[in-house]
């Protein structure tokens, strides 16, 4: 929305304090007679910040700032019919009569009576009618109307925001005042979350302080971890002071983490993540190769394991490859290249984790890939995905949330790799069987579409890459455009929410972690502080 090129009656705030008359000429007009404009508190504690002016819509309007006032602050004006009506500040802005010929002047010292009158664009949210439902006025609001600050019980109100819910996972403070954000667990599980940020926006501290809500509400996690940043989740965090009381303590998780690691040498205290070669038929084996046409190679490698059955019983990748090289086949080349590969990274043993030991109800379970070939780490998240996706539609696993960081390698938009399709198929079914996704990404553009579509809860954090951008206000609905612009100037710590609950795009600082957070970037050169 653009701001009015003519502010009419506006008064800085210099000009027109809180709790003074507003000036005579505005006093004392038949208008401001007739709607008792007074520019001080109300008794009922409401301030005035600025007054209606110019041409308004049903949908937004500008107003003349008297009291300081900020972009993405709320506001409720009275109207006729409807009552009060809550806005939103969109952009605010300084009028002055300083030209350009006035600043050269300046320059010259020549002496400039300088005169600013700051304006603001609000967009309008609307008001609760007799049936609670969210509505917009069908008719403007009056030019001169007194513009107050919203107060924090009409914001809840309007916007639906509940606190302290038995549901609830508590994931920040309403930006600027003092209401907890709590998103509803049964929406995310149900209808899968995304949190999208640049490299360092803070996706994978949001992504923690989310995993620590749904531990403290008993709700069986999933957290497919690349780089090992999650373990640290044992351990109890520091929360630094500040401005802002969050009413959060340290706190360690140590005894609902359990975590298992492809590299268990290279990640001390995980357990080693195995699969039992004999319990998987030729299709699955052929599910963890990179083999595209699975139907070229299924007869060959079913002949090859019903021959070991009969002659060895129990059997490894070699003696598969053995029985291969030895049957003569032209095509069996192919297959023994990436058997031998599969082979190398050491992920099959006689005994392989039981998948009732690799998820236990209401614990959170890591699946830590850090030392593990970015290739295998999806043919490995295929084969868990598929066997959790499968558990799930009967029942043998608890109701969960599978949470997988940068997602853009495992599900991305442009060509396929091992775990796209299953990533597909979970984020448009899983929700039938109680199977939540929570997806989190540094590149909104480069995340399958048929995925982030799917995602009804969406907390973005700093972003400012142009395609991401634009994948990201394609995707969400009620993002005005105030919101759109803000998103690249988001301070770390910030996030644009909506979904999970909340009816409308929110503007939340997020609370701080009670565990120690594990992706902090490394200094090349250590500060002396």
């Amino acid at each position: 929305m653009q701001l009015n090129e003519s502010i009419g009656q506006s008064y800085p705030s210099q000009q027109v304090p809180s709790g003074t008359p507003a000036p005579a000429g505005v006093r004392g007009s038949p208008e401001a007679k007739r709607r008792g404009l007074i520019l001080r508190k109300r008794p009922d504690g409401l301030e005035p910040v600025a007054i209606v002016y110019g041409n308004v819509g049903t949908l937004n309007f500008n107003c003349g700032v008297t009291n300081p006032l900020e972009k993405m602050e709320y506001v409720q004006v009275k109207h006729d019919l409807d009552g009060w009506v809550l806005g939103q500040v969109s952009e605010v802005e300084n009028k002055t009569n300083l030209t350009i010929d006035g600043a050269v002047g300046m320059k010259d010292g020549t002496p400039v009576v300088i005169e600013e009158k700051q304006a603001a664009a609000i967009s309008v949210i609307g008001y609760r009618d007799d049936r609670n439902l969210l509505q917009v006025p069908r008719t403007p609001l009056k030019a001169g109307s007194i513009v107050y600050r919203a107060k924090e019980e009409l914001i809840k109100s309007i916007i639906g925001i509940k606190e302290n819910n038995e549901a609830g996972a508590y994931i920040g403070l309403l930006s600027g005042h003092n209401v907890r954000i709590e998103l509803d667990i049964n929406v995310m599980v149900q209808k899968h979350v995304c949190i999208l940020s640049k490299t360092g926006g803070g996706k994978s501290y949001c992504s923690g302080a989310i995993i620590e809500e749904l531990m403290k509400h008993n709700v069986t996690v999933c957290v497919v971890d690349p780089h090992g940043e999650y373990s640290s989740m044992k351990h109890k965090g520091v929360v630094k002071k500040t401005t802002r009381d969050f009413g959060v303590t340290p706190k360690g998780y140590d005894d609902r983490i359990l975590e298992y690691a492809t590299a268990p040498a290279l990640n001390k205290g995980a357990k080693p993540l195995k699969f039992t070669l004999h319990n998987l038929d030729a299709r699955e084996i052929l599910g963890l190769t990179n083999i595209k046409n699975l139907r070229n190679f299924l007869t060959m490698l079913r002949k090859t394991i019903d021959i070991l059955k009969e002659t060895k019983g129990s059997y490894t990748i070699n003696d598969i490859v053995t029985v291969l090289e030895q049957s003569g086949e032209a095509s069996s080349g192919v297959l023994v290249s990436e058997l031998e590969y599969l082979n190398e990274i050491d992920i099959f043993a006689e005994e392989g984790t039981k998948i009732d030991e690799l998820l236990q109800k209401g614990k959170c379970t890591i699946i830590n890939l850090r030392g593990t070939p970015p290739d295998i780490q999806q043919l490995i998240i295929n084969r868990i995905g598929n066997a959790l996706f499968e558990l799930r539609k009967v029942d043998k696993i608890p109701p969960m949330m599978l949470v997988v960081e940068e997602a853009h390698n495992f599900c991305p938009q442009q060509g396929q790799v091992a775990c796209s399709k299953i990533f597909r198929t979970i984020a448009s079914e899983g929700r039938k069987f109680g199977l939540g996704l929570m997806v989190i990404t540094q590149r909104a553009a480069k995340i399958d579409k048929n995925v982030l579509s799917q995602c009804n809860t969406q907390i973005i954090l700093k972003v400012t890459n142009p395609n991401d951008l634009t994948a990201i206000s394609a995707s969400i609905e009620g993002l005005t455009v105030g919101m759109e612009d803000e998103i690249q100037r988001l301070p770390i710590g910030s996030a644009i929410i909506t979904g999970g609950g909340v009816s409308m795009p929110l503007l939340v600082e997020i609370r701080p972690r009670e565990s120690r957070h594990g992706g902090e970037s490394v200094e090349v050169i250590p500060s002396k502080g």
